[in-house]
């Protein structure tokens, strides 16, 4: 079977333990960004399928590799996120903007 997707570190070796023998390579910078967007992409389609603890654990998985790739720094990110909560509000409220 062909897949072409972004895996985790480990699932080469999960495959080999069941008698499997895994094609793979490593991504240049370009094809790993790429792969990385597109592996967010696919999470959120499986979270709104699937609105479990284990289907959000891999969207943060992801949004986690997405942070290290792009070396932001998570205090600063955290920063901005509460300076954004504080200017503008959160989405605790659920209010839906219907008109402007």
């Amino acid at each position: 079977m062909k897949y072409n997707k972004l895996v985790r570190d480990k699932i080469p070796e999960v495959i080999k333990k069941k008698g499997g023998s895994p094609v793979y390579h490593v991504a240049d910078e370009k094809e790993y960004w790429e792969m990385l967007k597109r592996k967010l992409s696919e999470k959120i389609k499986e979270f709104e399928e699937d609105e479990s603890k284990e289907e959000f654990a891999d969207l943060l998985e992801v949004i986690d590799a997405i942070a290290d790739y792009k070396k932001f720094d998570r205090k600063i990110v955290e920063e901005i996120k509460e300076k954004k909560a504080e200017e503008r509000g959160r989405f605790k409220d659920r209010i839906i903007l219907d008109e402007s």
